[in-house]
């Protein structure tokens, strides 16, 4: 057979797929162990199959947006790539969530049919996973151990490597902040931006206060409590209006970013009706969407365990629903782009780009044509 003819030869359907190998993968341990088979373990099996089958559909994704991320200028056709591609693992979570029903019409007394065969496993010990986060660039400060031990501690010398690899830098987080930090229209030339959003996060300070103490519905202990509150955003505006103070604010966790990163992110949302940052600002909620979902898979399957299990420990050992909510709450990644929202001022407090950086900003054929 010629090469051409080996390229374009028929294959079948079964063939194509695999689906000898897929379809013969399903083993319940309880039809080995036991007269019969508990019947839901099936789904169980399935389930979890299938979430591993989308785990690596998102790194496939995620993998190839870091590559193109990870270049010294991003080509703007690889934006509007990466956003379609990013859209998909916002689907493909929204899928995951979806499994959780399914595995809900299991009953918990399904579940203790088969339960007992399947210790030790646990879903900790899925590869795959923990290459997701860290390819999102989830940081290893903010894990919560697992009984006391390192998350990639049950995994291979070869898998720790690679985890490591990628948590030193080698993930979507680093290549996002890496792209912000080069991000061109930072530098404004004698366009003082910091100085006119500074006076414009005044104006709407004060405005805010006054409204507070002008009401007629609030007490003095309200509005002052209510004024107080308006004073604990300031942190946030202050590492935005100063450096200095941003890198003390990294250095104690409140932020991940850097500075220069934080004010292009800043940039991009405020001025993200300006026609060439539309794409970037569809791309960092995409990161958003990416985060917020997977908080949300994470907190409805704890809601399953708490459902199946109650109080029980996990068939890994650990403290299954306390755990698994606890990782709901701490285990975020773009943290800082959801805080950005502190950051806002009104659009009619936006201050006026120069005509040169809106030119810029532009597309060309939507300025006139100069005499």
């Amino acid at each position: 057979m010629s090469e051409k003819q080996k390229k374009y030869s028929p294959v079948h359907y079964q063939q194509y797929l695999g689906l000898d190998d897929l379809l013969g993968s399903q083993r319940p341990r309880s039809g080995e162990l036991e007269p019969e088979p508990a019947h839901d373990e099936m789904l169980f099996i399935i389930t979890h199959q299938s979430y591993e089958l989308w785990f690596k559909q998102i790194l496939h994704e995620v993998d190839s947006v870091v590559d193109m991320f990870q270049t010294n200028r991003v080509d703007e056709r690889n934006m509007g790539t990466s956003v379609a591609r990013l859209n998909r693992v916002v689907e493909i979570l929204k899928l995951l969530i979806e499994h959780i029903r399914v595995m809900e019409t299991m009953t918990p007394l399904d579940f203790l049919d088969f339960r007992k065969f399947l210790f030790p496993a646990s879903g900790f010990q899925s590869f795959q996973f923990r290459l997701v986060e860290n390819m999102l660039g989830l940081p290893e400060s903010e894990r919560m151990t697992y009984n006391n031990y390192h998350y990639a501690a049950f995994f291979t010398k070869e898998q720790q490597a690679k985890l490591d690899h990628i948590s030193q830098g080698n993930n979507l987080f680093a290549a996002v902040e890496d792209w912000l930090e080069r991000t061109p229209f930072l530098r404004f030339g004698d366009f003082e931006f910091l100085e006119h959003y500074k006076a414009s996060v005044e104006r709407m300070v004060a405005r805010e206060a006054e409204a507070i103490m002008a009401s007629d519905y609030l007490t003095d202990k309200e509005k002052e409590m209510r004024v107080k509150m308006m004073g604990n955003t300031d942190p946030y505006f202050q590492s935005i209006l100063d450096p200095h103070q941003h890198s003390e604010e990294k250095g104690k966790g409140t932020f991940r970013l850097s500075y220069d990163a934080m004010l292009a992110a800043l940039m991009i949302n405020l001025y993200n009706e300006e026609p060439l940052l539309q794409m970037p600002y569809r791309f960092l909620l995409c990161l958003i969407d990416i985060d917020e979902l997977l908080t949300t898979w994470r907190y409805r399957h704890s809601q399953m365990v708490l459902r199946m299990l109650g109080r029980k420990t996990g068939t890994g050992g650990s403290s299954g629903h306390a755990y698994l909510r606890e990782t709901a709450i701490k285990h975020h990644i773009f943290t800082d782009l959801h805080n950005i929202s502190t950051l806002l001022i009104p659009r009619s407090e936006l201050p006026a780009l120069p005509p040169r950086l809106v030119k810029e900003l532009g597309f060309f054929y939507t300025q006139k044509k100069e005499d």
